[in-house]
C-alpha cells in the first residue's frame, strides 16, 4: 500500500469570506459554567479556524449570513460557532444542543457594557414613550376603531 496522504481542504477566499473572517474574535474565550474555548486562525488554511474545547477540536469554515452574525461551521462534525457583538456560542447540530454558551471575548465584554449603558429602545418602547398631547389623544386606537359601536342605553333596557 502507498502512503496515505491527509490533506487539509483548500478554502478559496472570496470577498464574502474575507468580510466574515475579519470580524472573528480569536483567542482564549471564557464561557458560562467554567467552559473555555480556544479559537485560532488556521495557519495552514487561510480563512478557516480551529476551535478547541476540552478534548474536542473542530475545523471551522465561515458561512455567510443575511443578518451579519458571524457563523463558522464544521459540517462534518456538526459544530456551529455563532458570534454576535456581545457574546458567542458553540452548538452541535447533529446532537441538537449547545456545547458552550455565553462565551465572551474581551472585545465582546466591551460591547456588552456599551449595550447596557446605551440600550436601544425597542419598537414597543418607542410607542409607549410617545408624548400624549391633544393631537394624539383625539386619534382612536387602531384596535378600538375596528370594534362595533356600543348600542344606545335605551335599546339595551328593552
Amino acid at each position: 500500500l502507498g502512503a496515505l496522504l491527509l490533506a487539509t481542504p483548500v478554502f478559496a477566499q472570496t470577498d464574502t469570506s474575507v468580510e466574515v473572517t475579519a470580524g472573528v474574535f480569536v483567542g482564549r474565550i471564557p464561557c458560562e459554567l467554567g467552559v473555555v474555548v480556544e479559537l485560532l486562525a488556521d495557519a495552514n488554511a487561510p480563512g478557516q479556524f480551529i476551535l478547541k474545547m476540552n478534548k474536542m477540536t473542530y475545523q471551522l469554515s465561515p458561512v455567510q449570513t443575511s443578518t451579519g452574525v458571524v457563523r463558522l461551521e464544521d459540517k462534518k462534525a456538526g459544530a456551529v460557532w455563532l458570534q454576535i457583538a456581545n457574546k458567542s456560542m458553540l452548538m452541535n447540530q447533529k446532537l441538537g444542543r449547545r456545547l458552550a454558551d455565553e462565551c465572551i471575548s474581551p472585545a465582546q465584554a466591551v460591547a456588552a457594557q456599551a449595550m447596557k449603558a446605551n440600550p436601544v429602545p425597542g419598537l414597543l418602547d418607542a410607542a409607549i414613550q410617545a408624548p400624549a398631547g391633544p393631537a394624539s389623544a383625539s386619534l382612536p386606537a387602531p384596535e378600538l376603531a375596528s370594534l362595533p359601536a356600543p348600542a344606545p342605553a335605551s335599546s339595551a333596557a328593552q
